[in-house]
């Protein structure tokens, strides 16, 4: 509904008052280039402060006469001018007709004059986006045009004092074009929704009335024990199934969650033959599993299945309240059923093919998939309930990596704590013994005693313990103190810092460089193998039993003329 003429608007400026507006527009339309360049910036000031609704007249201004100083300085060729004013031309005409197209486009020469610009602009305009570009004497003609269209349109009208009323009723019916098209936009996407919401239940239904169909042929023929496959018809309502999860699986699954499918009704338990499931039901019951297992075999993609997880645990969160909810129940009983299919577990291996054929028969997918456990995990942390300790026994055993036994610990024990009943008779059965009952206060004192352990370890060990202790510190010491000892004099020194060595390859050191001459020696001589010099080993010969060769002193190493001809034999020049 538009507003009355004579409610005037108040607009928030970028200019500090008439006379900076005046000056600008005087400056603009000069022919100084100084003066020009002076409103440029003062332009781009007004831009910085309006951020994204700076007025579009004004930016066209600015464009056609930033192009006009730099066709002044000089300093462009005739291409770059052409390029530089299409720019500038493409982007008025375009700026300018925009808020006059409807819903349908209409041609923009019957926009542009309806707004008294000459056809002869829109043309050039068509020349540089689609045909051979103009001369620059053109291009020069058509921004003195549209210049003197913008003084005469927007900014003489602004002078004049009721300057935006022309501009603004149409800023005010594209508004109200604009907001009948999002109503309209939002009406037709609830029609098509409520639509895939009643097709979703019409197939989940008709999948239904099949399997009961079938259950009902089973029993009369006694043998409910061995569940046929899909009739036709089954299978041509699953893949019409399939085929709707592919265009909308959100909508599916949030349809599969309600009451009534894969959370049964107590009339659906009694028809299947199935006993209400109990708080502690860990998982679900087999004639009711394979009644939906046709279904969720051919929807068990990766994608499918994480989404069925997030969306799972999503309603889990919401029925924290409800320990003993009957849809509680079946959804925690669910995810577990998930998560079970994706195990691999030890004891897995040793089973005949019998037992993992009949294993597998029950299980949603067989092959094991890449599930987001991270994701998992704060998503059943983020939802406790009576089932979540069990729950997340089951991620964390069943993770890629996973975390550290003391985490997992701790974060059981923390489960176990915001879950266990108010009256404290809480019972773990995730171990065969029996676990106590762990408060927040327990956790405190035992984090405090562990502190004090490693604070004063002496205090829990006796004396001996602190003396062999200081011994090995001691012992330890002298013998890096005689290392460092041995190598006095010589380029090499011992590490006494803590150096993570497994980083470095073999022969580098920290902080040395992959130029090879920083491993020589500052002094050094070259000498050939018959020049070193040779000690007789009369005074520093040992007789040891059974040892013919000679024995090396620790001053250093001596060759005699076997050891100098067998590396001869073996040397080899690099």
């Amino acid at each position: 509904m538009k507003k009355k003429s004579s409610e005037k608007k108040r607009h928030v400026v970028a200019w500090v008052n008439k006379a900076e507006w005046d000056q600008v527009l005087q400056y603009l339309y000069s022919n100084d280039a100084a003066l020009q360049r002076y409103a440029l910036h003062r332009i781009s000031a007004w831009k910085g402060r309006y951020a994204n609704s700076s007025p579009v007249a004004v930016e066209c201004t600015a464009d056609l006469v930033r192009c006009q100083v730099l066709d002044k300085s000089g300093h462009l060729d005739g291409d770059d001018l052409v390029l530089l004013y299409g720019a500038a031309l493409v982007r008025f005409v375009n700026l300018i007709t925009e808020r006059l197209q409807g819903r349908t486009a209409r041609p923009l020469r019957r926009l542009a004059g309806n707004l008294n610009i000459p056809g002869w602009v829109v043309d050039l305009r068509h020349d540089f986006t689609h045909r051979k570009l103009p001369t620059v004497t053109r291009c020069r003609k058509g921004c003195k045009v549209v210049l003197e269209w913008l003084q005469q349109e927007y900014w003489s009208r602004q002078l004049e004092g009721g300057p935006n009323e022309d501009w603004e009723s149409q800023s005010e019916g594209e508004d109200e074009d604009m907001e009948l098209k999002r109503q309209e936009d939002e009406l037709i996407a609830k029609q098509k929704e409520m639509e895939a919401y009643k097709s979703a239940r019409d197939l989940l239904i008709s999948y239904e009335n099949g399997q009961f169909q079938t259950l009902d042929e089973l029993s009369e023929g006694k043998q409910r024990g061995a569940w046929p496959p899909p009739f036709a018809d089954i299978s041509w309502i699953l893949g019409e199934i399939k085929q709707f999860a592919v265009e909308s699986s959100d909508l599916l699954v949030d349809v599969l969650l309600e009451d009534g499918f894969l959370v049964p009704t107590v009339d659906q338990l009694g028809t299947l033959g199935c006993n209400t499931a109990g708080p502690n039901e860990v998982r679900l019951p087999q004639t009711f599993l394979r009644f939906w297992l046709p279904l969720l075999k051919m929807l068990n993609s990766p994608a499918f299945i994480h989404l069925l997880l997030e969306k799972l645990f999503v309603e889990l969160k919401l029925l924290a309240t409800e320990q003993g909810n009957n849809r509680a129940i079946y959804i925690s009983a669910w995810i577990s059923e998930i998560i079970m299919c994706n195990s691999n577990k030890f004891e897995f291996h040793f089973e005949t093919k019998g037992q993992k054929k009949a294993r597998m028969k029950d299980r949603i997918f067989v092959n094991r998939i890449q599930l987001r456990w991270q994701q998992l995990l704060s998503a059943c942390l983020d939802a406790p309930c009576a089932s979540s300790p069990r729950l997340l026994k089951l991620i964390l055993d069943d993770m890629e990596h996973p975390l550290p036994v003391e985490t997992r610990e701790r974060l059981l024990q923390l489960c176990s704590i915001y879950t266990q009943p108010a009256d404290s008779e809480y019972d773990n059965s995730l171990e065969p013994k029996k676990q106590p009952i762990y408060t927040l206060e327990s956790l405190h004192e035992k984090l405090q005693k562990s502190r004090r352990h490693h604070t004063h370890p002496w205090r829990s060990t006796g004396g001996s313990e602190r003396n062999e202790a200081s011994s090995q510190e001691h012992k330890r010491a002298d013998d890096q103190a005689e290392k460092a000892k041995m190598l006095r004099g010589s380029p090499w020194q011992v590490c006494v810092e803590k150096v993570a060595w497994k980083y470095y390859p073999l022969g580098k050191v920290p902080g040395q460089s992959d130029d090879p001459a920083c491993l020589m020696v500052e002094n050094y001589s070259t000498m050939t193998v018959f020049d070193q010099p040779v000690e007789m080993e009369s005074s520093t010969k040992h007789n040891v039993p059974g040892v013919s060769a000679p024995v090396r002193t620790a001053e250093g190493l001596v060759w005699n003329q076997s050891d100098v001809n067998k590396l001869k034999i073996g040397l080899q020049l690099f």
